[in-house]
């Protein structure tokens, strides 16, 4: 059995985390009757380690509650984690593309402006840099 800081010591979380799962649910600690503290168990601790796993893969808190709810009613999660993993990678592929042509957008302005002087704004121009790289793009 553990107090919430010992439990946080042994699954090398910061205290508040511990504190915030419980808040939030995702750990249900038992109450000590003589002194109302909260009582953690193996349990909690191995709950603890399978939420920061699953974090480190990138699930969200109410994945995390979603696929512990599975567990606890019997179902298998692993077809909703798979599910969940396919879609993520599929947002990545995206994000990464954006990236990509964000970087390539960032490289030709930076480019493009090494032969523009600064200039002050006249009431026409805010910025010359961004308005002669939107100019060029046309």
């Amino acid at each position: 059995m553990f107090t919430a800081s010992s439990l946080a010591k042994r699954a090398n979380v910061p205290l508040f985390t511990v504190r915030y799962y419980t808040r939030i649910g995702l750990l249900r600690p038992t109450k000590n009757s003589l002194n109302g503290y909260k009582i953690y168990s193996e349990g909690d601790r191995d709950r603890l380690q399978f939420i920061a796993s699953a974090k480190e893969l990138g699930f969200t808190l109410a994945e995390i509650e979603e696929i512990l709810n599975h567990s606890t009613s019997g179902d298998s999660p692993c077809p909703m984690v798979r599910d969940i993993v396919e879609k993520r990678l599929e947002e990545n592929r995206q994000k990464i593309a954006e990236l990509r042509r964000l970087q390539k957008r960032l490289e030709t302005a930076a480019e493009m402006w090494k032969g523009i002087k600064d200039a002050t704004p006249n009431g026409h121009t805010v910025c010359r840099l961004i308005e002669a790289f939107a100019e060029s793009v046309k």
